[in-house]
């Protein structure tokens, strides 16, 4: 049976943590100085190193020539402790998913005071401790707080805030972040590397998305797709069948429909999804991280060299064009009705529907009374406009001939662009929200009836 690639490269020292510099370095430096801390809290998402790095301290703390932050790695405690390795018994690894009641903590409590066998440290490391009960916290507290000098304890959990605060404040707390895309996509190379496949560069933003920062979660999704390649390797087309993911071709396509405002080509677009057997909901998530980058990439040109895209300059350079086609205000109106068509497919029994009226909302800003919509409106607006200013004053050929003399066209007065086309109508919205939100002036007081006579 084949190793699984997350547990066949895990790290076997701080050096090999990847995108944790944040941790490992003061780690480092606490070992190799001496200041040993007798608990420790790693916290942080799964999947980002918090169980490889406890059991690396372990291995640094009971290394033969250690306490040292690069173990030797030919000790008995270093090959038993290796990430292929049988284990020691000074180590003690407890699930408190399955173990975090008060009798599983008492227990815990008794055998900590004996002596290690064989090592230096007798190290504990705690997994999901979110998960003990308070009334097991309270009885781990003392031996937490006034360990033997021989005692270390490594709590890991993803919700820290779970974890006593009595506990927590007798640790040294150390949190893990997701990886950065970039770091992700160079361990996913060499990954790939050391094992010898062929995979198209398209396919690393596949994986690095949709392992979301976590390696765990990408190495495995990379394992999947290396498990069922071919003689020629991992290919852009196979990935994204086996993902699942929208192709870049049909987002493309359901963008420059939305952009030159072809409702016919959106719902053919929708209807490929549908046919095709994808998922709407997927198809929804894909086209909203499609508008994100389009929003990044409007706001930040050169986002693809300060490492915020990870496409290729051709892949850039439509997307910039699509950004350019349909504007600020537009693609944030159009993120905002994905990420709210979104909410409301959770759940529900007629997803294309719902992906439908999405879609028809990004297409009819005229139906909504939102400022985001009237915002969009106002930006077309703007656009024919400045359109129409672009084509007035341009020379206008004969229709005698190809060689009759070209003549200056006479713009009547309704072809001439005012020097700033959209003022009067930002004026105009401004005057009518404001009047909107003023509140009404109270009503003159009547004059009373005069009694009858």
């Amino acid at each position: 049976m084949a190793l699984a690639l997350y547990r066949k490269y895990r790290p076997a020292t701080f050096a090999e943590v990847v995108g944790q510099e944040h941790v490992t370095t003061p780690l480092v430096n606490a070992v190799d100085g001496g200041r040993i801390n007798h608990a420790y809290l790693f916290s942080g998402p799964r999947g980002c190193g918090k169980t490889s790095s406890a059991r690396i301290l372990a291995r640094s703390l009971n290394c033969e020539q250690g306490p040292t932050s690069t173990p030797c790695g030919v000790c008995t405690s270093c090959v038993s402790l290796a990430p292929d390795g049988p284990g020691s018994i000074d180590v003690i690894e407890i699930d408190a998913a399955s173990h975090g009641g008060v009798d599983d903590a008492r227990d815990l409590r008794e055998r900590a005071f004996f002596a290690p066998v064989n090592s230096r440290y007798k190290v504990y490391i705690v997994d999901e401790a979110h998960m003990v009960t308070t009334q097991g916290f309270n009885a781990l507290l003392k031996v937490v707080e006034e360990p033997p000098e021989f005692l270390v304890f490594v709590f890991a959990t993803t919700e820290p805030d779970k974890v006593l605060p009595t506990i927590r404040s007798r640790t040294h707390h150390y949190p893990f972040r997701l990886v950065p895309p970039a770091t992700l996509r160079g361990l996913l190379e060499k990954t790939c590397a050391a094992e010898g496949v062929q995979v198209e560069p398209t396919v690393f933003p596949l994986v690095v998305r949709a392992g979301g920062g976590s390696v765990r979660d990408s190495l495995s999704i990379l394992d999947q797709l290396l498990a069922g390649a071919g003689s020629e390797g991992v290919t852009y087309k196979s990935a994204v069948g086996l993902l699942g993911v929208t192709d870049d071709a049909l987002l493309d396509e359901t963008i420059d429909a939305l952009a030159a405002h072809d409702p016919p080509g959106v719902f053919r677009a929708v209807d490929r999804v549908v046919e095709a057997g994808h998922d709407p909901r997927r198809f929804a998530t894909d086209l909203l991280d499609r508008l994100r980058d389009l929003i990044v990439l409007d706001a930040v040109p050169d986002a693809g060299g300060n490492g915020l895209l990870d496409c290729p300059p051709d892949r850039l350079d439509l997307m910039s064009s699509q950004a350019q086609a349909l504007g600020s205000a537009t693609l944030s109106r159009m993120a905002d009705t994905v990420h709210a068509g979104l909410t409301e497919m959770r759940g529900t029994t007629a997803p294309r529907l719902l992906l439908e009226l999405v879609c028809a909302r990004m297409l009819l800003p005229g139906t909504d009374g939102s400022a985001a919509a009237t915002l969009q409106r106002l930006e077309r607006i703007e656009r024919r406009m400045s359109i129409a200013g672009e084509h007035a004053g341009r020379p206008v050929a004969e229709p005698s001939g190809s060689d009759a003399p070209v003549r200056e066209a006479r713009p009547g007065p309704a072809a001439v662009a005012p020097e700033h086309p959209a003022r009067p109508v930002r004026e105009f919205v401004r005057k009518s929200q404001a009047a909107a939100q003023a509140p009404s002036a109270p009503a003159a007081p009547q004059p009373a009836p005069r009694p009858a006579p």
